[in-house]
C-alpha cells in the first residue's frame, strides 16, 4: 500500500478522527491538528514506523436536519474566527497575542519587516511599550519562519519579567539562564548538547553571558534573533569601565554575524555623550559609528531612519485617531527641616569630610588622595540618607583596623573608581545598581586615618543612634506624606539609596500603618534579596488593597510597577537626574490605570547637599521633562557631574555653617556652570535630533490599512466582547454588568481547568483558582483588580473551542448553528450565506511552506446554478446584523436546507475562484509590508477545497405591525 504524502492544509483521517495537516520542520514527522483548531491536541506521526494509517478525507458538510436561529450562526462564526492562530493577515503574529497592541506600537514591526535582516534600535520614551514592540517583532519573525530561536539579553533583575511578558502576551516559552538557574538547567541538558543550544528560547543575564569563561560558548550557540534590553549599558564606555566594555564586546561579536536579527531597546540611547550613542548605532551597521550626527547628509539620515525609531509620548498619545491614556505626572517638592540634633551631626560630618579632602599631603599617593575624597562623599551620603545607613556603614569599620598608620606605610594599591562610584553616586550605565552601604568606600579613606579620626567616627555612630524615630524629621515627614497619599487612594513607592535606609523606613511605616482593622501592607524590597524573593514579596504586596513599597534602585530600572502603584516618593534624592526618570518611569507609563500619578521629592530645606542636588540637577531635569516631554541626559558621565557639584562644596566653604547654594552657583567658569552649559547644548541637540529622526519612514495610513485587514480576519475587541456575552448566555453563564466591567460568576466545570493554570493573559493572582468569580473587561488598560480579556485569553479560547467542537460533533442540540433559516426584513430577495474557513499555503525562498488560515462569509441571491454574488462586506454585514421578523415551521426549514446542501457542488467553481482571489489579496498584503526584501517574493496559493462551516438562508419577510 502506497503511503499518503499529505500537503500542509489538507484534511486526513487518522486514529478514527479527522485532522488538518500542519507544516513540519522534520520530513519524517507528519503534524496533525484537530478540525476544531485546538492546538493543545496537535499530534505528530512518525511515518517510518508505519504503525498508523493516514487516509485522505474531506471536511464534513453541515446536516440539514439541525436548524437553529441566527444568533447561533453568529456564535459559530465568532468561535471559529477567534480560534485562528496562524491568521492570514499581513501580520502573522496577531493571531497569537494575548494583548491588543496600540496602533503606534505596530510601527517598529513594519520597520522590521522592511529590512532584509532586522537591525533596529527602538528608543521610544519610558513607558511607551518597547517590550511589546520587541515582542511583536519576535513573534512575527518566529511565525514567519525567519527566526528559529530567540534570546533576550537583559540585566538579571529583568529576566523573570521578560519570561512572564513573553509567555503571557506572546505565547513564547523561554528559560531564564543566570547564575541562580544555570545549574538546574544544565542537569536537563543531554550529553553532547549545550545549555545555550539545547533550549529553543532563552532569557540570559548580560553579566552571565559576558563572563570570560562563557562568552565564547554563548557566541557559538547564539540564536538567530537577539533582543538586548537596557542597551545603553552596552555602549562603548568613555571611562575605564571593564564591565561595560565586556558587554559592548559581547554585543559587538553577536552583531558580526550579518544575517543575525538584532533588536536594541533603551529609553536612553545615549548618556548625552555622542561617542557612546554612535557605538550603539555601530552595532546595527558598522558604518553608523562613523557618522557625524550634526552634519548628516539626506542619504545618511534616510538610511539611519530605517534602523532607528525614537518617539515621545506626545508623538503617540493621539495616533490614527486612537487615544492612548498615558497618566498625567504631577511633580511635587516636599521640604522638611532637620532637627537640631541632626543638623549638628551633619555639620560635624561635613567638617570631618571636608577635612579628609583638604588635609591630604604630598606624601600620599594619588590612590590615597582619591580614597579620602570618595570616603568623604560616602560619609555625607550615608549620614544624610538615614541614621540606620550611617550606623550600618560606620560600625563595621571601627575596630577593624589597628592603630593609625603613616601614609608611607600604606600599600599603594590602585583604586577602582568604577566601584567607588557605584556605592556613592547613581550611575545608570551599570547593569545592576549597588544599594549596599558604602562601607568599602569609607574603608578606602580609613587607610590614612589617625586615631583621632577613628574616635570621631565612633562619636558619629553614637550620635546617629540617638536620631532614630522621633528626632528624625526626614522620617516623620515621610510618614505624613505616605499617610496623605494613602488617604487620596494612592499606593506609593518610596525610593531609598541604601538597604539599611529602606529597611529602617519600612519598619517605621509598619509600626505606624499596619494596625488591626487596617488593610495596609508595607514591604521593603532591596538588593539583599534574591530575584525569586523579590518576586514573592512583590506578589504578596500586590494582593493588599492598600500597599506601600519601600525599595532601593534594584527595582528602578525596567521593572513594571504601574498596575499596582500610582505615586513615588524619593526618600533619598538621586545624585543623577537619569535615575530620577528611571524611578518615576516605573509607574508613569502605558497601562497605568490612574489618570494622575504623583512624584514627590523629599529634601532638607537646611541640608546644603540636598539643596545642591536639587538646584543643580533635579529641578533642571524636571523642567526639561515638562518642556520637552522627554528626559535629556547630562552629556557627561555621572562621576564627572557629581564631582562638579561636590568639589565645589568642599572647595568653597571652610565649614558647614558657611555652606550655601550661592557658593555653588557663582562664577562664570564654575564646574556647575560648565555642567549646565553642556546640558543646555544637549537639550538643543535633542530637539534637533527628535525632529530629524521623527518616525517618517512609516506613514500612519499604512499601519491603518494593515490593522483593518487583520481585524477583519481575526476579530477586534468588540467581536470578543460580543462572543463572550453570547457564549455565556447560551451556556446559561449570565454575565452581570458592573461599574468597572462584567462579573463572571462561578465558571462551569469544563472551563475551570483552563482558568486554573495561569495561561496567557491571566495574572497569577487572578488565575490561580479556576472556580472563582472574576471581574472582566474587554478594553485596555484594565482597572486594577479587573481582568483584561483579549482574543487569546483562556476564557475566550475555552469558550470558542467548546462551541466549535460542540457544533462539529454534537448531533442533537449544539449551541452554535451550522445550518440556519431566518425570515428577516434585512433582505429583499432570498439570500444564502456560507461561512467558510480557508487555508492558504505561503511559499518563500527564505523559509519552509507556511500555513495561513481565515474565516470568510460569502453570500448570493438566486439558485446555486446561477448565483449572483454579494460583496464579502455585504455578506458579513447580513450575518452580523440580520434579525428575525417571523418564523416558519421547522420541517420547511429542514427541507429548504437539505435541498440547498444537495446542490453545494454546483457552487464549487465560484468558491474556488473566491479562494484564489483571497490568496492573491493575501499575497499583495504580504508584498506591501515586505516590498523591498526577498520575503516580498512570497507566493500564496489556496489549499482546496475550503471548509464549509455553516450554511444559512435569509428569507425576505415583513415585521408584523403591533
Amino acid at each position: 500500500m502506497e503511503k499518503l504524502n499529505p500537503t500542509p492544509g489538507s484534511i486526513v483521517k487518522c486514529r478514527r478522527r479527522q485532522w488538518v495537516v500542519l507544516p513540519s520542520e522534520l520530513q519524517d514527522i507528519i503534524r496533525l491538528r484537530p478540525l476544531s483548531g485546538n492546538e493543545d491536541e496537535i499530534a505528530g506521526i512518525y511515518r517510518e514506523l508505519g504503525l498508523e494509517a493516514i487516509e485522505s478525507a474531506t471536511f464534513p458538510l453541515p446536516q440539514g436536519d439541525r436548524v437553529q436561529d441566527h444568533r447561533a450562526a453568529l456564535l459559530l462564526m465568532d468561535a471559529a474566527r477567534l480560534l485562528l492562530r496562524s491568521g492570514a493577515g499581513p501580520f502573522r503574529c496577531l493571531g497569537r497575542l494575548s494583548l491588543r497592541p496600540r496602533p503606534y506600537q505596530v510601527v517598529p514591526l513594519l520597520m522590521a519587516l522592511r529590512l532584509e535582516t532586522v537591525r533596529l534600535l527602538i528608543a521610544d520614551d519610558v513607558g511607551i511599550g518597547k517590550t511589546i514592540e520587541a515582542g511583536l517583532i519576535a513573534r512575527e519573525l518566529l511565525d514567519r519562519g525567519e527566526a528559529k530561536r530567540l534570546v533576550v539579553l537583559c540585566p538579571p533583575h529583568l529576566c523573570d519579567q521578560w519570561q512572564q511578558e513573553l509567555r503571557e502576551k506572546f505565547h513564547i516559552d523561554a528559560v531564564v539562564v543566570r547564575s541562580g538557574t544555570a545549574s538546574k538547567l544544565e542537569r536537563g541538558v543531554p550529553n553532547g548538547s549545550h545549555i545555550f543550544s539545547y533550549y529553543r528560547h532563552l532569557i540570559v543575564s548580560l553579566d552571565y553571558a559576558k563572563a570570560e569563561r562563557r562568552r565564547a560558548s554563548f557566541i557559538t550557540h547564539c540564536p538567530d534573533l537577539v533582543i538586548v534590553d537596557e542597551a545603553h549599558t552596552c555602549t562603548r564606555p568613555g571611562s575605564k569601565s571593564t564591565s561595560q566594555q565586556q558587554r559592548h564586546q559581547l554585543i559587538g561579536q553577536i552583531a558580526e554575524k550579518q544575517d543575525r536579527h538584532l533588536l536594541l531597546l533603551t529609553a536612553t540611547p545615549h548618556s548625552g555623550i555622542e561617542e557612546s550613542f554612535l557605538s550603539l548605532l555601530g552595532l546595527l551597521q558598522p558604518e553608523f559609528e562613523h557618522l557625524s550626527l550634526d552634519r548628516l547628509t539626506k542619504e545618511e539620515r534616510d538610511k539611519l531612519a530605517n534602523h532607528f525609531v525614537q518617539r515621545r509620548r506626545a508623538d503617540v498619545k493621539l495616533w490614527l485617531g486612537n487615544q492612548t491614556p498615558f497618566p498625567e505626572r504631577e511633580p511635587q517638592e516636599k521640604p522638611y527641616k532637620l532637627s537640631q540634633e541632626y543638623r549638628e551631626l551633619f555639620e560635624d560630618v561635613y567638617n570631618f569630610a571636608r577635612g579628609l579632602v583638604k588635609t591630604t599631603t604630598q606624601e600620599m599617593s594619588y590612590a590615597q588622595r582619591r580614597g579620602r575624597y570618595w570616603s568623604a562623599l560616602a560619609l555625607i551620603r550615608c549620614v544624610m540618607s538615614s541614621p540606620a545607613a550611617a550606623v550600618a556603614t560606620l560600625s563595621k569599620q571601627i575596630g577593624n583596623r589597628g592603630a593609625g598608620v603613616g601614609s608611607s606605610e600604606i600599600e599603594d594599591s590602585p583604586l577602582d573608581e568604577e566601584l567607588m562610584s557605584s556605592y556613592v553616586y547613581d550611575p545608570t550605565e551599570q547593569e545592576q545598581s549597588v544599594d549596599a552601604q558604602p562601607t568599602v568606600v569609607v574603608e578606602q579613606g580609613q587607610r590614612s586615618y589617625r586615631d583621632a579620626d577613628r574616635r570621631q567616627l565612633k562619636a558619629f555612630i553614637q550620635a546617629a543612634e540617638k536620631l532614630r524615630g522621633d528626632r528624625d524629621q526626614k522620617l516623620q515627614s515621610c510618614i505624613a506624606i505616605v499617610e496623605s497619599l494613602l488617604k487620596e487612594g494612592m499606593n506609593p513607592i518610596l525610593w531609598c539609596r541604601y538597604i539599611a535606609t529602606a529597611n529602617y523606613v519600612a519598619d517605621a511605616l509598619k509600626q505606624k500603618l499596619e494596625k488591626k482593622g487596617t488593610s495596609i501592607r508595607v514591604i521593603a524590597i532591596t538588593g539583599e534579596l534574591s530575584e525569586d524573593e523579590r518576586e514573592i514579596r512583590l506578589e504578596e504586596l500586590k494582593s493588599y488593597p492598600q500597599r506601600v513599597l519601600v525599595a532601593t534602585d534594584c527595582l528602578s530600572e525596567g521593572v513594571n510597577l504601574q498596575s499596582h502603584f500610582s505615586a513615588v516618593l524619593h526618600y533619598d534624592l538621586p545624585w543623577n537626574p537619569n535615575r530620577l526618570e528611571q524611578r518615576e518611569g516605573r509607574i508613569d507609563r502605558y497601562g497605568q490605570p490612574a489618570a494622575k500619578v504623583k512624584s514627590c521629592l523629599l529634601y532638607g530645606q537646611d541640608n546644603p547637599v540636598d539643596g545642591a542636588v536639587l538646584e543643580v540637577l533635579i529641578r533642571k531635569a524636571v523642567q526639561i521633562h515638562k518642556t520637552l516631554g522627554i528626559t535629556v541626559p547630562v552629556p557627561m558621565d555621572s562621576t564627572t557631574v557629581s564631582e562638579a557639584v561636590f568639589k565645589s562644596l568642599f572647595d568653597r566653604a571652610t565649614d558647614a555653617v558657611q555652606l550655601s547654594l550661592l557658593d555653588l552657583l557663582d562664577g562664570e567658569d564654575s564646574a556647575v556652570e560648565q555642567v549646565h552649559k553642556s546640558w543646555d547644548k544637549a537639550v538643543e541637540r535633542e530637539k534637533a535630533s527628535r525632529t530629524r529622526f521623527a518616525q517618517r519612514t512609516i506613514k500612519p495610513e499604512e499601519v491603518e490599512r494593515e490593522l483593518i485587514d487583520s481585524d477583519q480576519i481575526l476579530g477586534n475587541e468588540r467581536d470578543v466582547e460580543r462572543f463572550v456575552q453570547s457564549a455565556c448566555s447560551s451556556l446559561n453563564l449570565g454575565l452581570i454588568e458592573k461599574k468597572q466591567g462584567w462579573l463572571l460568576p462561578t465558571p462551569p466545570e469544563f472551563l475551570q481547568p483552563l482558568l486554573s493554570n495561569g495561561r496567557a493573559g491571566v495574572p497569577p493572582d487572578i488565575s490561580c483558582v479556576g472556580n472563582k468569580s472574576r471581574l472582566l473587561t474587554f478594553t485596555t488598560p484594565a482597572p486594577e483588580g479587573v481582568e483584561y480579556v483579549g482574543r487569546n485569553h483562556p476564557l475566550v479560547e475555552a469558550l470558542a473551542r467548546y462551541i466549535l467542537e460542540d457544533a462539529l460533533e454534537n448531533a442533537k442540540d449544539p449551541k452554535a448553528a451550522r445550518c440556519g433559516f431566518t425570515t428577516t426584513d434585512a433582505v429583499q430577495k432570498r439570500t444564502t450565506l456560507l461561512l467558510l474557513r480557508l487555508r492558504h499555503l505561503l511559499d518563500s525562498p527564505k523559509h519552509q511552506t507556511l500555513l495561513a488560515e481565515e474565516c470568510a462569509v460569502v453570500g448570493f441571491t438566486g439558485s446555486p446554478s446561477d448565483p449572483i454574488w454579494l460583496s464579502p462586506q455585504e455578506a458579513m454585514s447580513l450575518l452580523q446584523q440580520a434579525t428575525p421578523v417571523s418564523d416558519v415551521p421547522q420541517a420547511i426549514k429542514q427541507m429548504e436546507l437539505q435541498e440547498l446542501l444537495g446542490r453545494v457542488t454546483e457552487l464549487e467553481p465560484d468558491l474556488e475562484l473566491f479562494a484564489r482571489e483571497r490568496s492573491h489579496e493575501l499575497s499583495q498584503s504580504h508584498r506591501r509590508v515586505r516590498a523591498i526584501t526577498k520575503e516580498g517574493q512570497i507566493q500564496v496559493r489556496p489549499q482546496l477545497p475550503m471548509d464549509i462551516l455553516g450554511v444559512y438562508i435569509l428569507q425576505p419577510g415583513q415585521r408584523k405591525k403591533s
